[in-house]
């Protein structure tokens, strides 16, 4: 397989598994789990699950009750935008990222390459668009910054917080059908107390209208595709390159089923109907083995 077939399968595959998530959580949910340490389903899946929840501020549009998502940059491509500020320098711990903004680096995931060595996020915070390091770096380092746009999948809660609130106030999801009779009634008119939303359109529109601002929203978004980047050798060999490269976001606990998800790819890639037969063998008995 060449580096690109890898990307394309390897993406298909981490999405796939991802998907599975919605569906096993609504059928662990129904059935009743165990106190024991590790053992709940349902809490196992929350954990797979928790890598890609995140919380944002929706905008007012023009100051109305019409709310964009928070940004996250929903239908970009995942690709890595690779940043280049100053070589470090003695004696100076911040730096300027040049070309992206600030709502690109709050709203991405990013990563920091020192001399193509990827830096724990523990060595370093971020602040608009400056790396501030908790140490000095070794003088003379080629820094890279690489930023993945998260991409919007799943809508969670949608909550009013203004800063006369001592607790935020959960809005309540209406559909279009259900809006008149809630209006037109006087015991069921939405109030800052008891708001709602529609969502329609990937906007939301909160009642009653005299709300238009501080609406936070949790969502989920999708998994970031992997890339395996390479440069070319003399002899044009694949050399990974992992400056420009982005890893699995999955969690650990499903390395078997992915390198089985890849495999069956694979083995449809290269057209090897044994390989595709052995690893959809071995995917159908992962997923048997989770439900049980």
């Amino acid at each position: 397989m060449t580096p690109v077939e890898f990307n394309k399968t390897g993406a298909q595959a981490q999405l796939d598994i991802f998907e599975t998530y919605f569906d096993s959580l609504n059928q662990q949910i129904r059935v009743p789990q165990t106190d024991a340490d590790y053992s709940n389903r349902v809490v196992s899946l929350d954990e797979k699950l928790s890598i890609f929840k995140e919380f944002g501020n929706a905008t007012s549009i023009s100051s109305s009750n019409v709310f964009n998502l928070p940004q996250q940059f929903s239908g970009a491509n995942s690709i890595a935008t690779t940043t280049l500020p100053a070589a470090t320098a003695g004696a100076t711990t911040a730096y300027v990222i040049q070309t992206a903004t600030a709502d690109q680096i709050t709203n991405g995931v990013v990563e920091i390459f020192a001399n193509g060595i990827l830096l724990s996020d523990t060595l370093y915070s971020i602040s608009g668009t400056t790396i501030n390091f908790f140490s000095q770096p070794t003088t003379g380092q080629t820094l890279i910054v690489n930023i993945y746009p998260k991409q919007f999948y799943k809508l969670g809660q949608v909550l009013y917080k203004p800063s006369s609130f001592p607790v935020a106030e959960e809005l309540q999801r209406v559909l279009r059908e259900e809006l008149y009779h809630l209006l037109k009634s006087d015991l069921t008119v939405p109030s800052t107390t008891n708001p709602i939303y529609l969502y329609e359109n990937s906007q939301l529109t909160v009642y009653p209208t005299t709300i238009v601002d501080d609406i936070e929203v949790a969502y989920v978004r999708k998994p970031i595709a992997p890339i395996w980047n390479f440069t070319t050798g003399l002899n044009n060999q694949y050399i990974f390159n992992a400056s420009t490269s982005f890893n699995f976001e999955l969690h650990s606990a499903e390395q078997t089923e992915l390198i089985l998800k890849i495999l069956l790819y694979a083995g449809v890639v290269v057209k090897s109907p044994e390989i595709v037969q052995v690893a959809a063998q071995q995917v159908a008995q992962e997923n048997v083995n989770q439900q049980r």
